[in-house]
């Protein structure tokens, strides 16, 4: 039996990139992680060293930069496309690219026209992929951090002979939410709107995650989702990724006082965490 080289990829993590658009004095800021990483005919490298069609990381690194003066960044899902577009069209052993993106909020101090505050600490992302596949996006939102303070409850669960938590009719509810959707179509010419979707979908979770009265945190990821899809047509499906951050309500009554439910101290290990995809049947 051979041995054989299998799936193999390589790329540039993590290119900082800061723009600032002077055209007017107000000034506007974008602030993005880029990520590359380039699939294709490199299997000469692995096996012999042999570099001749492999594109260096920093040349993908100062294709970021010098795109982000060059094409401009509008929506991330855009600069995205415009760079793994790039690297398959026009560089010739690649035959896939993925690009990774997150943005960094700013927001402007008092509407000023050149001073900023970080916003956060929700960050917006999306990875965007180009192959002869076709081509793909899915968008989404990282460390959205939410909480109710009650209207969540866990009870009726299964119970063995190492259980030990009780039941509740009333918590806090807490998580740091990661969702990311996929968009139905192959993206073509005809693209979404983008940032508008984006708006959209955070308002819609976050409305759903208010608004639910939750008998488990399953149950508020599932209506989060339905809701999603149910709002936006060009969705095809969304995963939820939500830790549950425990809030355990301190004993207070070693020195003499009451906890109705207002004192907790949070934990952040050990945690549970969920995970759901919600999609469409067809």
């Amino acid at each position: 039996m051979g041995i054989v080289l299998g799936t193999n990829r390589y790329g540039k993590a993590d290119t900082r990139v800061f723009r600032i658009v002077r055209d007017t004095d107000r000034h506007v800021v974008r602030d993005l992680n880029v990520s590359t990483s380039l699939t294709g005919d490199f299997a000469a490298a692995h096996l012999e060293g042999d570099q001749a069609h492999v594109l260096p990381t920093d040349t993908q690194k100062n294709t970021v930069f010098a795109f982000a003066k060059k094409v401009g960044i509008g929506a991330i899902e855009d600069f995205g496309l415009a760079l793994a577009h790039h690297f398959v069209d026009d560089v010739a052993p690649v035959t896939g690219a993925e690009v990774r993106i997150e943005e960094y909020a700013w927001e402007r101090i008092a509407d000023h026209d050149h001073g900023f505050r970080r916003g956060g600490p929700d960050v917006r992302t999306t990875r965007v992929a180009v192959s002869a596949a076709g081509t793909s996006v899915v968008s989404g939102v990282r460390d959205l951090v939410v909480l109710k303070s009650t209207g969540s409850e866990f009870a009726g669960f299964l119970v063995d002979d190492y259980t030990t938590l009780a039941p509740t009719h009333d918590r806090v509810l807490a998580t740091s939410l990661t969702a990311g959707w996929t968009y139905a179509a192959d993206v073509g010419a005809e693209r979404p709107d983008w940032d508008a979707t984006y708006d959209a979908v955070r308002r819609t979770l976050l409305d759903r995650f208010a608004h639910v009265h939750s008998l488990a945190l399953q149950q508020s990821l599932w209506e989060m989702g339905r809701a999603v899809l149910e709002a936006a047509p060009s969705i095809a499906s969304i995963e939820l990724v939500a830790p549950n951050i425990h809030h355990i309500a301190v004993d207070l009554t070693p020195f003499g006082l009451a906890n109705d439910g207002e004192v907790f101290h949070v934990t952040d290990r050990p945690y549970g965490l969920i995970e759901v995809t919600v999609g469409r049947g067809d």
